[in-house]
C-alpha cells in the first residue's frame, strides 16, 4: 500500500479547457479554508476559455499554452511539467480539460494528477456521459472523482456523489443536478490528499 502524500499544504495546478465552473468552485473552498491548498496556477489548452478570465480576476496566474504549436504531445506535456516545476507544484486537478493526458506527465506527477468526471465510473466515459446515461435508461447517474492514469476515465476512483435520474431530464437539467454535486466533492476529495490520508493499494483508493 503506498501513501500518495504527506500532510500539509497542497500546492495546487489546475488544468482547464472551458468555462472554469469546477476552478470556480476549488478557489472558493481554498477561499473559505475547507481546502488546505495554494492554488498557484491555471493553465489552458483554448486561448478563449472563460476559465482564463476567471483565473486573472482572482488574482491567479493563466497560462495559455498552445498544443498546436509543438510536434507531439510529448514536447506539448514536456513544456506543461516544465512550467508546473517552475511553480512547484505538486498536486493537478484537471477542470473541464479536454486532453487525454499522456505518460510524460503522469510519470512527472505520479498519482498527483486527479479528475473529476459526470458519471458513476466505470460506467460511460469520455464525452457526453450525461448523455449516454439518459440513453442508457439509468435510474441514477452522479459524478467521480478519480487518479488519472494512461486510460480514458479508468483510474482509481476516490468519491462519487450520486443524482437521481427523472424520466423527463435532458442532457442539460441532468448535467447542471451533477455540476451542484461535483462543485460538492472535488475540493473535499483534494482535502484528503492535504491530509495525507488517501493510499493506493493496487487499483483501490484506501482512505484512512
Amino acid at each position: 500500500m503506498i501513501r500518495v502524500t504527506k500532510p500539509g499544504k497542497l500546492r495546487l495546478a489546475v488544468l482547464a479547457s472551458g468555462r472554469g465552473s469546477n476552478f470556480d468552485a476549488l478557489c472558493r473552498a481554498v477561499e473559505s479554508g475547507d481546502l488546505n491548498a495554494e492554488l498557484r496556477l491555471l493553465i489552458s489548452d483554448k486561448k478563449e476559455a472563460l476559465a482564463i478570465k476567471k483565473a486573472k480576476s482572482r488574482g491567479i496566474k493563466p497560462v495559455y499554452i498552445e498544443p498546436a504549436e509543438f510536434p507531439n504531445r510529448e514536447e506539448y506535456e514536456k513544456t506543461m511539467v516544465r512550467i508546473l516545476n517552475d511553480h512547484n507544484i505538486n498536486m493537478v486537478a484537471l477542470a473541464g480539460y479536454m486532453r487525454l493526458v499522456g505518460s510524460t506527465f503522469l510519470q512527472a506527477f505520479n498519482l498527483r494528477v486527479v479528475n473529476i468526471h459526470p458519471a458513476l465510473l466505470p460506467s460511460f466515459t469520455g464525452l457526453h456521459a450525461q448523455k449516454q446515461a439518459l440513453d442508457y435508461g439509468v435510474r441514477y447517474s452522479g459524478c467521480t472523482v478519480h487518479i488519472v492514469d494512461a486510460g480514458m476515465d479508468t483510474g482509481p476512483i476516490i468519491m462519487q456523489s450520486v443524482v437521481p435520474v427523472y424520466q423527463d431530464d435532458t442532457e442539460e437539467s441532468l448535467s447542471s443536478r451533477i455540476l451542484v454535486e461535483e462543485h460538492k466533492i472535488y475540493w473535499r476529495a483534494l482535502q484528503l490528499f492535504a491530509e495525507g490520508r488517501i493510499f493506493i493499494d493496487g487499483h483501490k483508493v484506501i482512505i484512512k
